[in-house]
């Protein structure tokens, strides 16, 4: 076990065991990030492209714009991947005879190959995740998570709406 990795159990375990639940989802999301970057380093996949591939496997043919949405990240992050990706072989940009503004993202056969050597890896992460959890905890974490989204994303929606003006009768009050 690393230095870093004892750092952040004894941080959660002893120092500060009620920090905010949001670091702690962070440190878990950050574990699950470093082992599944190992075993891609094994195969020369960069972990950038993981999350690409992933969600070119489930709707090929998106535009860049599509894919940044999709991935949650900016569009020259994503610009940077496909350049690489598209280099090692893995995707190939296409325009549409008909639209000639947008450029759209297709697996190449390679790139359909790769699936079947790294979903095992995030399997294995997720397997090695869980060890010595009993299936009942797994699902109330499962169930205590997506509730945590569903939370945040209607927090979300309430604050990136405008203020509202105040009605005529809260302003004679």
């Amino acid at each position: 076990m690393s230095l870093d990795t004892q750092n952040i159990i004894h941080h959660w375990r002893e120092a500060v065991p009620n920090d905010r639940l949001a670091h702690l989802v962070r440190d878990a999301s950050r574990a699950f990030h470093k082992a599944l970057q190992v075993r891609l380093a094994r195969h020369g996949v960069p972990f950038g492209h993981w999350t690409f591939l992933r969600i070119l496997w489930e709707a090929d043919g998106l535009t860049q714009k599509e894919l940044s949405a999709r991935a949650g990240v900016m569009e020259p992050t994503t610009f940077t991947a496909i350049k690489a990706m598209e280099a090692l072989g893995y995707i190939e940009r296409r325009q549409l005879p008909t639209n000639k503004k947008n450029m759209y993202v297709h697996l190449t056969k390679q790139g359909r190959a790769l699936k079947k050597k790294l979903v095992p890896l995030a399997e294995e992460t997720n397997h090695v995740s869980i060890e010595g959890l009993a299936a009942a905890e797994i699902a109330v974490t499962r169930k205590v998570l997506l509730a945590m989204i569903e939370n945040l994303a209607r927090d979300e929606l309430l604050q990136s709406e405008p203020p509202r003006a105040p009605s005529a009768r809260a302003k004679a009050a």
